[in-house]
């Protein structure tokens, strides 16, 4: 019997954050254009050009995740009202609010996602790294290959196992509430599935209940906005689990223990193979299903946690195999950096791709989204020297970052910052003693003066807070994606960071 729950009631979710959400309600004003955006972040640009030609509302609240959100009825009624749609893009933006616009907005309304056009407005994207250095296989899902239709999703269902015990493959977000989506104890069916957007990628834990070997098969299928499917292909991989006794299973495969893969589906080809990522030459290499064992070795035997919502994984302080979600919360992306408003130059190229696509929607405003970009702009380039200045006064030695999400590549190219690490923990497991000493170890090798937590992200920082207050070192605080009631707009933000990162690095803060 499942006793994880599948999706979330988004009834629940619209009582319970329908009041979270910023600004007036569509509709509210007289302003020329009712504008929907997916995060506060790119609403408040859009009211920076816009002005009171726009009334704009956000889809993710304060303290909200874009990675993570699940889409409100309210969040739905909004989109339906807009004249147009502003997001990130680059799958930013949890799958679930991207196929709430696509299915709700007006035929006529524009859907915008702004950085998938940066460079053509000034801007620069960067390729998202992921080496987190787990001593197991870090193994995620993902899908690859063009697919038909605007907002079609691709189902990966898994539809055979055989091996000696179960396979949990399963979520958890950021307040540890885990999601099931593959669960072998009570059968295969329909419902042993997810979907992913083209060309994403997400992570997940792969949990086994018995060591030996599995050989699991998983069908893809694309599945179109009108409810129409086209056949994806499928494929089987292999896992070997627990000690070298199992490894037999492996003879003339290549072997994965360690590093960073994806179980990938491609679409387009109805291919099923492990993607990796070699560190030397950082080529992309496509094994086939047959060619690869998946090792799950016994020093990822962890126990069944004591909280009731992991019964469907067993009795409590049951043995099971895991290859670890390692992020926290729901984290689908794709190749390139969606953060890209890190750096503020950036910020000044969506200010441009704003200005241009309210102009088109809106001619007759074009004058004053003209006058009120270039007053933002002349902000902005302000803004960008602050706070070079105010990071150019920390000691080089000391301008590392640990944070709580990888979400900063970009703050530290534009601003000579080097990101040391963020934390990773299980989500509801204790790390293990060597993560701990891991990252002890990272802050004393790197001589970090200072950690720093998002705060829509602290309820599940407690080890950073730990090995912070056990190394000595600061724990501090700085905003990525979301904004709270403390801080509200993009220029405010950004001026927090720098200070913050100056202060609490050995640096000097800006007093502008």
């Amino acid at each position: 019997m499942r006793t994880a729950p599948r999706r979330t009631a988004l009834a629940l979710a619209g009582a319970l954050l329908l009041a979270g959400c910023s600004g007036t309600g569509p509709g509210a004003s007289d302003a020329a254009l009712t504008v929907s955006t997916t995060t506060g972040i790119i609403a408040d640009l859009v009211r920076q050009v816009g002005g009171e030609r726009v009334d704009v509302t956000s889809i993710v609240p304060h303290h909200g995740d874009p990675h993570s959100y699940e889409p409100s009825p309210g969040d739905t009624a909004k989109v339906a009202r807009a004249d147009i749609v502003f997001s990130n893009g680059l799958l930013l933006e949890e799958s679930g609010i991207m196929k709430m616009i696509h299915n709700n907005a007006a035929k006529s309304a524009p859907k915008i996602e702004i950085a998938a056009k940066l460079e053509q407005f000034g801007g620069t994207v960067m390729k998202l790294e992921e080496d987190l250095g787990l001593d197991v296989l870090w193994l995620g899902w993902a899908v690859e290959g063009q697919v038909a239709g605007e907002g079609a999703h691709v189902r990966t269902t898994a539809v055979k196992l055989t091996g000696p015990g179960d396979l949990h493959v399963y979520l958890t977000d950021t307040l540890g509430n885990p999601t099931s989506y593959i669960d072998s104890s009570d059968g295969l069916d329909a419902k042993d599935s997810f979907t992913l957007p083209p060309e994403a990628h997400t992570h997940v834990n792969w949990v086994f209940t018995k060591p030996g070997t599995y050989e699991l098969t998983v069908r893809g299928q694309v599945e179109a906005l009108d409810g129409t499917t086209t056949d994806a292909g499928q494929g089987t991989v292999t896992f070997t689990v627990g000690g070298a006794a199992h490894n037999k299973a492996a003879a003339g495969r290549k072997m994965l223990d360690g590093g960073h893969a994806d179980l990938t589906l491609n679409a387009q080809q109805k291919s099923v193979y492990v993607r990796t990522d070699e560190k030397a030459t950082g080529e992309r290499v496509r094994m086939p299903g047959t060619a690869v064992a998946l090792n799950v070795p016994d020093r990822a035997k962890q126990k069944v946690p004591k909280e009731p919502q992991y019964r469907f994984l067993g009795p409590a302080g049951q043995d099971i195999w895991v290859l670890p979600q390692a992020v926290i919360g729901k984290h689908v992306h794709g190749d390139m950096d969606p953060h890209a408003w890190g750096d503020v130059s950036n910020a000044e190229a969506y200010a441009r791709r704003i200005q241009a696509e309210l102009t088109t929607a809106d001619p007759a405003g074009k004058a004053v989204y003209e006058r009120n970009t270039k007053a933002y702009l002349s902000e902005l380039a302000d803004l960008h020297k602050d706070v070079a200045a105010t990071l150019a006064t920390v000691p080089r030695a000391n301008r590392k970052l640990i944070t709580t999400h990888d979400a900063f590549g970009y703050l530290a190219k534009a601003y000579g910052m080097e990101v040391a690490g963020f934390v990773v923990p299980v989500p509801n497991q204790e790390p293990s003693a060597a993560e701990v000493e891991k990252l002890r170890s990272t802050i004393r090798e790197k001589k970090v003066p200072a950690v720093f937590l998002e705060p829509n992200l602290a309820a599940r920082a407690d080890i950073l807070r730990r090995v912070a207050q056990d190394e000595g070192v600061g724990l501090c605080t700085i905003y990525g994606d979301s904004f709270d009631d403390k801080v509200h707009d993009y220029v405010g933000m950004m001026r927090h960071n720098a200070d913050e990162l100056a202060r609490c690095l050995g640096g000097r803060e800006s007093r502008s």
